[in-house]
């Protein structure tokens, strides 16, 4: 059962898929371990199906979607190591 509180939040989330490269995803969501299994279910989006399983390497809160969303776009905008930097300041 969830709080008011968590209801209320958002997450951005970048998991490293299991493919050659080990490719980053990046995602929002309200309910980040859901989402996470959704993925290795293989029902999650299209580009992580066929690069399960993910593993969760990052996440940060957001009072609402849309600043959610925000920081989703930017995240996506970065490069591979720009990532990886935020990765690993996290």
């Amino acid at each position: 059962m969830y709080t008011h509180e968590e209801v209320l939040k958002w997450y951005v989330y970048i998991v490293e898929c299991n493919d050659s490269s080990r490719s980053l995803y990046t995602g929002i969501t309200n309910n980040v371990e859901k989402r996470i299994d959704t993925h290795n279910k293989k029902k999650g989006a299209k580009y992580t199906k066929t690069r399960t399983p993910v593993k969760l390497v990052y996440q940060q809160s957001f009072e609402t979607k849309s600043l959610a969303a925000k920081e989703e776009w930017r995240i996506k905008q970065l490069t591979r190591n720009q990532k990886i930097l935020l990765i690993n300041q996290n």
